[in-house]
This record gives C-alpha cells, structure tokens and sequence, in this order.
C-alpha cells in the first residue's frame, strides 16, 4: 500500500492499528454513489451537519485503496475508536477531491 497523497486526494485512516489509504477514484466514487446518492448531496448534508456515521462509513469502505481482509465493520469501529473529530479531516479530504477534483 503506498502512502496518502494529498494532490490525488487521498487521505489516510488507521484502521486496526495500520494506517490505510483512502483514495477518490472513479470507480470508488461511483460505488460510493450507487450506494450513498448523488455525491453532491452528500457534501450537502456534511456541509448542513447532518452525514450520518454510516455515510462517513460507506464513503470511507469505497475509496479504501486495498481492503486486505477488512471487513467493512472495521472501517465504522475505527471510526468510532478515533472519534468523529480524527475522522473529519479524511472525510474533509474525500468531500474537497469530490467538490474540487485532484
């Protein structure tokens, strides 16, 4: 796994102890959307407050760069072990590479 690059968008979350790269591509985005809606409305309701954990979860689940046994539950619990406030600066990466591409 390489490491995040912020140019690219990318973002990274320690998940079980190691450190994972979150990145914005095409066809993660597209998973994302099937998933989640249109993109724009969901940087809409993070501007408004209003993402849910489980959105910041499925965001997260498809721009994982590798998964490597992951289980997608372990994307959430890692969330939950750093806090909503560590997680806010990947989600902030995600959601800018979103808005204002790479």
């Amino acid at each position: 796994m390489s490491a995040a690059n912020p140019v690219r968008g990318e973002a990274a979350l320690r998940i079980a102890g190691e450190r994972r790269t979150l990145r914005p591509s095409f066809t993660a985005l597209v998973a994302a959307e099937e998933e989640l809606g249109p993109l724009f409305a969901l940087v809409e309701r993070a501007g408004a407050g209003e993402l849910r954990l489980s959105e910041i979860a499925a965001l997260f689940w498809h721009c994982l760069e590798t998964r490597d046994g992951l289980s997608r539950e372990a994307v959430g619990e890692a969330i939950i072990a750093g806090g909503l406030a560590a997680a806010t600066k990947p989600l902030r990466a995600l959601l800018a590479a979103i808005l204002q591409g790479r």
